[in-house]
């Protein structure tokens, strides 16, 4: 009796099985915590996000809508300067700063020195004038002086609360924790892009390759634009 030998398995099949599934396996592991990070980012920039989508649609429409911003609220007021009175713009700045407790010092300080000015058939010289402006998202402040002058006056407006929303998109008069947060947001809109453009294409081969195709269309768009306008 003759002895039979068995033919070799073929193992390729299997394996190839074996490692697609854990490619499989792998992709789909990492689709998860890329949709569970895209809902994390989506949910922390939904308010802020809201309100600048909000600002910035009042800001392009504002005019063709008339869109009522409320009503502004002015108010004058005459300071006597201290003895003896600050010397230049600077001491200016903070004893304001600190005698209207204002949470920043002066956004812009301008200083005009003294000329000769004709007035009808006189000449006279006008004395120096400081002007210091104050700014926040809520108000926003002028300060006047003419050197040698006892007082000093200070114009507050106070905009109504549409317009504070659109100092806050626009970071009039912030701090730099309000610029952070802004950033934040900013961020978040990038990776919100692109985690929504890989969870799109779901890793695949053929949809990886239409999106890359897409983003370097855009780009070379945005070059040729660029380029055209400088």
């Amino acid at each position: 009796m003759k002895d039979t030998i068995a033919a070799p398995l073929d193992l390729e099949p299997a394996r190839r099985k074996t490692a697609a599934v854990k490619t499989n396996g792998r992709r789909g592991t990492f689709l998860k915590w890329l949709r569970n990070t895209h809902s994390w980012i989506g949910l922390w920039g939904a308010v802020l996000g809201l309100m600048f989508g909000l600002t910035g649609f009042f800001q392009n429409h504002r005019a063709v809508m008339k869109i009522d911003m409320g009503a502004q609220q002015v108010a004058n007021l005459h300071l006597n300067l201290p003895t003896p009175a600050p010397a230049d713009p600077q001491q200016m700045n903070a004893w304001l700063q600190q005698e209207l407790k204002l949470p920043r010092p002066a956004e812009r300080v301008q200083r005009e020195k003294a000329r000769p000015v004709a007035w009808g058939d006189t000449n006279a010289v006008q004395p120096e004038r400081w002007q210091l402006n104050f700014r926040a998202p809520n108000y926003s402040a002028q300060a006047e002086y003419w050197v040698g002058a006892s007082q000093v006056t200070v114009r507050r407006i106070e905009p109504g609360i549409l317009a504070v929303l659109e100092n806050l998109h626009r970071a009039n008069g912030v701090g730099v924790a309000w610029v952070l947060i802004a950033d934040t947001i900013a961020g978040a809109m990038i990776l919100l892009s692109l985690t929504g453009v890989l969870l799109w294409t779901g890793l695949t081969k053929r949809r990886s390759i239409g999106a890359t195709i897409l983003g370097a269309s855009l780009v070379a768009v945005l070059a040729v634009v660029n380029a055209t306008l400088g």
